[in-house]
């Protein structure tokens, strides 16, 4: 007898990878204070490439700071696979990026003093791996940059830059990917093709993304898009 093939999970079962609630960010100015973020809602499914888009000052970066702890929020919650993101002292942050987030900017932040292998292999010498610099040139490898592993930051073209800056976002396998227009400081071709490997490799790992871009056809590959306005989401998302 044929066996009976398993049924299919409802996607409103699945636990959100990312569960953001009544997110509130204000900070002081000297006119007063100014609200960044408005009462933020926001779910994200593992797996799950979400597009965040939204004019300059809509609130798009600072959101993706507070989820990564870099930023802390004013009021409200944001859980990481359940790990309550907004109630970690700087510590468990620090680990929870370690060993969960992975984040690329539109400026590389490599360190200018150490090699590509070496800024690759960083979170992993953070976290103990005595393996790190094995798995940091297989991730240069991944990325087309093998023959580049002892090449310092100044001696890589900017695209080069990127493609070290997505290994080393990767190489730890993160559950979450935070990306802020990380081809913002690169021509148009350089920018398509950091992009196709971004996708590529969250592809490959199965690693759940946020990619803010300003780039509507970018946005269009994620499987949804978010759009901010004026620090709230200003359409109906799905849960």
């Amino acid at each position: 007898m044929d066996a009976i093939p398993p049924s299919p999970v409802p996607a409103e079962s699945v636990r959100p990878l990312v569960q953001i609630r009544n997110l509130v960010l204000t900070v002081p100015a000297t006119a007063g204070p100014v609200n960044i973020l408005r009462g933020i809602d926001l779910n994200i499914a593992p797996g799950e490439a979400v597009g965040l888009v939204g004019p300059s000052g809509s609130g798009k970066t600072s959101l993706l700071m507070v989820l990564a702890g870099l930023e802390r929020a004013t009021a409200g919650t944001v859980v990481l696979s359940g790990h309550e993101v907004t109630r970690l002292d700087e510590d468990a942050l620090a680990r929870l990026r370690r060993d969960h987030i992975g984040i690329v900017f539109q400026a590389f932040h490599l360190i200018p003093t150490m090699t590509a292998l070496e800024n690759v292999a960083v979170p992993l010498e953070l976290a103990g791996r005595t393996d790190a610099m094995d798995r940091a040139r297989e991730a240069l490898r991944a990325v087309g940059l093998g023959h580049r592993l002892t090449h310092l930051p100044g001696q890589l073209s900017g695209g080069e830059q990127q493609r070290t800056a997505l290994a080393r976002a990767f190489v730890a396998r993160p559950l979450l990917l935070l990306a802020d227009e990380p081809t913002g400081n690169l021509d148009h071709a350089t920018g398509a093709a950091v992009m196709d490997l971004l996708f590529v490799l969250r592809a490959a790992h199965g690693t759940t993304l946020l990619l803010i871009t300003h780039d509507a056809e970018l946005a269009a590959r994620c499987d949804r898009c978010v759009h901010l306005s004026d620090g709230r989401v200003a359409e109906p998302v799905p849960a």
